[in-house]
């Protein structure tokens, strides 16, 4: 791959497009949860609204929110939902936006996994496959996690295939209702 952060390669290595100097939209999604915080599902309708609120992007879905425990982590049980974006904005850029919105929420990152007012995940960014130090595409944990599979299967059922294993479905989520702006 080419040095440029804003270079985005196709699955095979097959160089895609320059974001940096074409009008590409690709189709991302993202991953939004959070488990501090009063009004969890106001924190993510808020969140959904700075998505739909970025430059050269569209919110063509968001998906119910979900109650889950936390995985690999600690603290109250998390509330999650995930947002389908048509978008202008390279990868990194659009991580860079997703990362303000985070710190715009009161994000702190004293450790891994540590409990938060607001986690924005990259998820799928098109077909890309990347890995960077700052962004893995595709997300390297989605298949494993129902938080994620379940609102991710509800807006997108053709992406089902991306669970691994079958250890997600034993993982305790409940449907609590719709997100919507």
């Amino acid at each position: 791959p080419p040095a440029s952060s804003q270079a985005v390669w196709r699955r095979g290595g097959r160089f895609l497009a320059c974001h940096a100097c074409c009008r590409v939209s690709s189709r991302a999604y993202i991953g939004l949860g959070a488990n501090l915080g009063a009004d969890l599902g106001a924190t993510l309708t808020q969140a959904a609204l700075h998505l739909a609120a970025l430059p050269q992007t569209q919110v063509v879905a968001l998906s119910s929110l979900w109650r889950s425990a936390p995985v690999d982590a600690e603290g109250p049980d998390f509330v999650n939902a995930v947002a389908a974006l048509d978008t202008e904005l390279a990868p990194m850029a659009l991580l860079d936006a997703l990362q303000a919105i985070e710190l715009a929420h009161g994000r702190e990152r004293p450790y891994r996994h540590a409990p938060r007012t607001l986690d924005l995940d990259l998820l799928l960014y098109g077909d890309v496959v990347l890995d960077t130090a700052r962004l893995t595409l595709p997300h390297p944990r989605l298949g494993e996690r129902a938080f994620v599979l379940r609102p991710l299967m509800e807006i997108a059922p053709e992406l089902a295939h991306l669970a691994r294993g079958h250890d997600w479905a034993s993982q305790r989520i409940e449907r609590l209702g719709p997100l919507s702006l």
